[in-house]
């Protein structure tokens, strides 16, 4: 019997964007502790902070998570649930974009006679795979170089924190509203480990945080939208990682790339599809070049 993907086209974003990632006020305040939590400040206004998320519609093959300024500090925050080596690729890519739009917006000449000054940029990835992880790891492009450099000439990093549940707890005591995002991913996989299926696993995760009150009352007033998008991402990311790891056991390296240019031409994400196989967008994009 052929398993099909069927993919909810209206709710292709991630819960973490829909909890930190929105204009509403209620996310600016959530975006504003986590902000406070990861650097140790005290801002108190949360429209200190200004949005500038690349949205899907326009870069569709390497959306992320979401970004902001603040303090003269680009922020770029990414959520993961499969460990990828080529954060740091990613990152950069992402950035060259994000200042592109910077230098537009700002009007900013680059053949000019004086130094442009920037915002500092700074490249967080919180990943909650099952995969064990340290507390915080740091991702360096260098180590995908061909050849070995450490002269340290062209460097950029990604910080990985892993958000799991028993690692770093600090940071989920400074930031209420990432404690309880994590309490929910953490509840709907303890219910997939005790034998739910995914859809029962994760009605059961919301009503536990709509009874928990978690951020707020959120839960409760977006519940279809969170069963929505939560079933989206757990979806995917487990049918594209089965099937594409069924095809490597097959022997079938064919069969597998066959596998990807499915999920795409069915409306995956090339970011989707990346996340899950543990793969670069590049390479998920060699795969699919012809599909």
């Amino acid at each position: 019997m052929t398993e099909t993907l069927n993919v909810n086209r209206e709710y292709k974003d991630s819960l973490f964007r829909c909890i930190f990632g929105q204009n509403d006020p209620r996310s600016k305040r959530w975006r504003l502790d986590l902000y406070n939590a990861l650097n140790n400040s005290s801002y108190t206004d949360p429209d200190e902070l200004e949005l500038t998320t690349i949205e899907d519609v326009i870069y569709i093959s390497i959306k992320n998570d979401l970004s902001f300024l603040v303090d003269c500090k680009m922020n770029l925050i990414e959520q993961q649930s499969t460990f990828n080596p080529n954060m740091p690729l990613r990152g950069l890519m992402y950035f060259s974009l994000l200042y592109q739009l910077w230098l537009s917006d700002n009007k900013k000449d680059l053949y000019g006679s004086s130094v442009v000054r920037i915002p500092a940029p700074q490249y967080i990835v919180f990943y909650n795979g099952e995969k064990e992880m340290g507390d915080r790891v740091k991702l360096r492009l260098s180590d995908a170089f061909m050849t070995e450099d450490r002269s340290g000439d062209f460097e950029w990093t990604a910080t990985m924190f892993n958000i799991n549940e028993g690692h770093n707890d600090s940071l989920g005591k400074k930031c209420k509203s990432l404690y309880h995002y994590v309490s929910y991913i953490s509840r709907v996989r303890q219910n997939l480990r005790s034998g739910m299926n995914r859809k029962e696993a994760i009605s059961e995760a919301v009503d536990w945080a709509i009874r928990e009150n978690l951020l707020d009352g959120f839960f409760r007033e977006e519940k279809a939208k969170v069963i929505a998008v939560s079933l989206t991402e757990f979806d995917e990311e487990l049918f594209i990682r089965n099937r594409y790891e069924e095809g490597k056991a097959d022997g079938s390296q064919q069969k597998a790339i066959e596998a990807a240019k499915s999920f795409y031409a069915n409306g995956v994400s090339v970011e989707v599809i990346a996340k899950s196989l543990g793969m670069s967008v590049e390479e998920v994009n060699a795969l699919i070049k012809d599909a």
